[in-house]
């Protein structure tokens, strides 16, 4: 691959092969999946994070071979495609909400390759499938929570760009908080980026300084704010509690590992990945959790919470999906 010296590729649980022919020919050989992964972002930026250590679970336990490439900006993004199609991975991986419309031509052009791209749109023939990420039901419970801490009952939230997988998880976050506190008031920003860890924390603090007392940090930094001044904070994604203790109180983390799952018995059953595989981020195939630390919850919180996960785990109740953005 050739994404320019400041791009970082890995190959994990198995060797890179070229010319090699259709995936589900592959597969059906019995060689580990080539699962080629398009980072638009550094694979430490949170959601890019879940997603690569899911891989590197996949390849470790022999489900797949891994390769990424990451920071791949959107003007390089389909060669990025393009090149590991051509090199014959079975499974190309990426994130297309920057590049839409160029990710769906590279598909269009290698219809032996399997590609499973984030997207804000549907599926589109055969080989290409979609994902969005869905941690709003454990978002919807640590709101549930936090709706039963506020002293000034004023909460805060700091995005990304307001595109529906983020405008739907800040929305249930406040859904959460409302069921328990109805007067709540909310604020929110976003920072017109996936990964500027200094922006959101000048957000968040700019939210506290007008009266928000828990944070919903949807992007990295907004911990940072709220531990700067003193005010507590819910995660998003992955787990910040170990580097916030005093501060993040719960997470909403996702699980990409059940949607790879799915996606590679598809491709080695030989079924068409054309469709969409988001239901594999849902609470009831392990997809979203939420973890939080007891003794800074108020234990009178906890009952109405776990009743609500409960329902959600069990199919009873389903949190509702506002893709809207928030006010």
């Amino acid at each position: 691959m050739t994404f320019g010296p400041n791009r970082r590729t890995l190959l994990i649980g198995g060797a890179a092969t070229l010319a090699l022919p259709a995936y589900i020919r592959r597969v059906n050989a019995q060689t580990a999946l080539r699962v080629a992964g398009v980072h638009a972002s550094p694979v430490e930026n949170a959601w890019n994070s879940r997603i690569h250590l899911a891989m590197q679970g996949a390849a470790e336990a022999g489900l797949i071979a891994y390769e990424f490439s990451e920071g791949v900006d959107a003007t390089d993004y389909p060669r990025a495609m393009r090149e590991y199609a051509e090199s014959g991975a079975g499974l190309v991986w990426g994130e297309s909400y920057a590049v839409e419309r160029e990710a769906r031509e590279v598909a269009a052009d290698y219809p032996d390759t399997a590609f499973l791209m984030g997207s804000s749109g549907g599926p589109e023939g055969d080989n290409f499938g979609v994902f969005g990420t869905r941690n709003h039901e454990a978002a919807y419970l640590a709101g549930m929570l936090a709706g039963a801490m506020s002293e000034t009952g004023i909460f805060g939230s700091v995005g990304g760009y307001p595109i529906p997988e983020v405008n739907l998880l800040i929305n249930a976050f406040r859904r959460g908080v409302s069921e328990v506190n109805p007067d709540a008031t909310f604020l929110n920003g976003f920072i017109g980026a996936w990964f500027d860890p200094a922006r959101a924390q000048e957000m968040a603090i700019a939210q506290i300084d007008q009266g928000a007392d828990i944070l919903f940090g949807e992007r990295i930094g907004t911990a940072d704010g709220a531990q700067a001044r003193g005010v507590k904070a819910i995660g998003s994604l992955i787990d910040y509690t170990p580097r916030y203790p005093d501060t993040v109180f719960a997470n909403a983390i996702w699980n990409y590992g059940p949607t790879i799952e799915a996606i590679v018995a598809d491709i080695t059953a030989g079924t068409p990945v054309g469709r969409d595989y988001t239901e594999y981020s849902f609470m009831k195939y392990g997809g979203n959790a939420l973890i939080y630390v007891d003794s800074m919850v108020p234990a009178e919180a906890i009952p109405a919470m776990e009743a609500q996960q409960a329902a959600i785990q069990s199919g009873a109740f389903d949190v509702p999906i506002d893709a809207d953005e928030p006010a």
